[in-house]
């Protein structure tokens, strides 16, 4: 799905994806580096504040990653004590995943850079663009496709 002459890698969605994706990431990531936390990081942080203790599965489900990622993800975010990931009291072959007070701190801290980051890219690209964008993405997400299954 090329133009004419064109640059095929201009039509590839995975490309256009990926560098908005790593553009927009490391603008949150440079916003939210006086916390000490990366932008995957600080989601972390809020999907377990919203949602309690959640399975590394269910954790990684959630933000659409694999389970080996998201362990990987976990390993710093454990050893500065703003989680604990340990094994799961109900199913001994899943290991869940808690916000720590710690961690629950870090991320309030971290709260406000967030929120500056997130309001100057709505004000910038358009705050019904953004609702939009997101909306999106989101219908990505429900194509059908299932890249982590084993």
């Amino acid at each position: 799905m090329t133009t004419a002459g064109g640059d095929p890698t201009d039509a590839c969605n995975n490309l256009a994806l990926r560098k908005a994706a790593r553009y927009l990431g490391a603008t949150y990531d440079k916003a939210l580096a006086p916390s000490g936390l990366r932008a995957t990081q600080f989601t972390i942080l809020q999907k377990l504040n919203a949602h309690g203790e959640l399975t590394i599965g269910g954790l990684a489900d959630a933000m659409a990653m694999d389970r080996t990622t998201m362990a990987s993800n976990l390993k710093p975010l454990a050893r500065q004590g703003l989680v604990t990931v340990e094994q799961s009291a109900s199913d001994r072959r899943a290991r869940t995943v808690t916000l720590t007070p710690d961690g629950l701190a870090r991320m309030k801290a971290a709260l406000p850079l967030w929120q500056d980051v997130q309001a100057r890219f709505e004000e910038r690209f358009g705050h019904d663009e953004a609702a939009g964008l997101r909306a999106c993405l989101k219908g990505v997400l429900d194509t059908g496709f299932d890249p982590w299954a084993e």
